[in-house]
């Protein structure tokens, strides 16, 4: 149950790092609010996570859900460039996600 809580955290975390796109260095209040709450939800959900994950590894896989997800984003929605190479990187942190999970006896 705490990977699932932990995915859900990270998804959280996508949303407040697209949401500081349109915040517009926090001048727009709606965005601003979409934001900070998902900030809010994505660590209170971590640290649920964390009662019986590992930190480390728990701190890892939510920064890389963050991290990919928010990539992928940009490329789909924000014409960001998705060359070769910055595509096998994302494939190498959705590996070092998995070999987290794998290796993580919990």
């Amino acid at each position: 149950m705490n990977w699932i809580i932990l995915v859900i955290a990270g998804l959280f975390e996508i949303g407040w790092a697209i949401g500081l796109k349109y915040t517009e260095g926090f001048t727009r209040f709606w965005p601003v609010v979409g934001t900070v709450l998902s900030m809010v939800i994505s660590v209170g959900l971590l640290g649920i996570a964390m009662k019986s994950l590992p930190i480390g590894t728990a701190y890892a896989v939510w920064v890389g859900i963050g991290a990919v997800g928010t990539a992928i984003l940009g490329i789909v929605f924000l014409g960001e460039s998705a060359n070769l190479s910055r595509i096998l990187s994302l494939a190498l942190i959705v590996a070092g996600i998995i070999g987290l999970k794998l290796a993580t006896p919990t």
